[in-house]
Parts: C-alpha cells; structure tokens; sequence
C-alpha cells in the first residue's frame, strides 16, 4: 500500500515533474521528431507559478518521489456563470499504476475546482486508452461528445 499526498506542484519539483512530463508525452507519442519543443515545455512549467494564468498542476508524492501528475486549466463557458476546469493531462509511474494514484488525482482537481467556483470539470482521453477509460467512467460520467480539431500551425 502506497502512503500517497496529493499536493499542489512546486519549483523544488522541476526535476521529478520532468521526468513524468516526458513520460506522459511519450505516452501520447510526442517523442522524438515530434516531441515538443523545449520552449513548450519550460513555459507550461512557468504557467503554473504565474497567478495571472488559470494553468495549475498538482503531483502525486510517496516517500519523497513523484509518482504523477496532472494539470488543469479554468476557463469560461457560456453555460454557467462561475468557471468551467478543464483536466488536460493526466499520468501516473508504471510502478504506482493501479493503486488509486490516477483516482487521487482527479479527486484533486475536483477539490480545487470545486474551492475555485467551478461548476464542470471535464476531461478527454483517447479511445484507445483503455485501462484509464475504466477509471474515467467510475469517477465522471462519459459526455457522449465527439472532439473534433484543426491544428492552425
């Protein structure tokens, strides 16, 4: 059994948040050729230490070590008066997997959401992400709405 915190992310953390970042792009195949650019990287590292913008990051900490991440965003919606929490990313170890690491970490996005006024968090996933689609549809309810994008660059 892990003794597990979840905690807001802090500077001290660049190392270790680092390290899972690059593993959760790896994930996503965003490695190598199309791995993102360095500039991405240190400015969502920056964006979470910036209180004009609505980026956050938690981690997930055992006995000193980050086991996972996750980042959110608030934004506005035309729905709902108060903020809309965006959960854009999500990764746990390989070797926390399966313990309730990835299920501590959405609890904490919905607490911090919930503190910020936020009346929605929501969150994608892609169809073939089976092991965390089965975490997903115990914690939220599946939308049924398809994502469709254009990337402009």
């Amino acid at each position: 059994v892990m003794d597990i915190a979840i905690r807001t992310v802090e500077r001290r953390d660049f190392a270790q948040w680092r390290t899972l970042w690059d593993g959760y792009n790896r994930f996503y195949g965003r490695a190598g050729q199309t791995a993102l650019p360095e500039d991405v990287t240190q400015t969502t590292w920056a964006r979470f230490f910036d209180a004009y913008e609505p980026v956050h990051g938690l981690v997930a900490e055992c006995a000193g070590e980050l086991v996972g991440l996750t980042h959110y965003i608030f934004h506005r919606s035309t729905t709902m008066i108060g903020p809309t929490c965006y959960l854009q990313d999500l990764f746990t170890r390989e070797v926390a997997r399966g313990k309730g690491v990835g299920r501590m970490l959405i609890a904490g996005v919905y607490e911090h959401a919930g503190h910020a006024g936020a009346g929605r968090v929501y969150w994608h996933t892609h169809e073939t992400n089976a092991t965390a689609r089965r975490l997903y549809d115990d914690v939220a309810l599946r939308s049924g709405f398809i994502v469709y994008r254009k990337d402009l660059a």
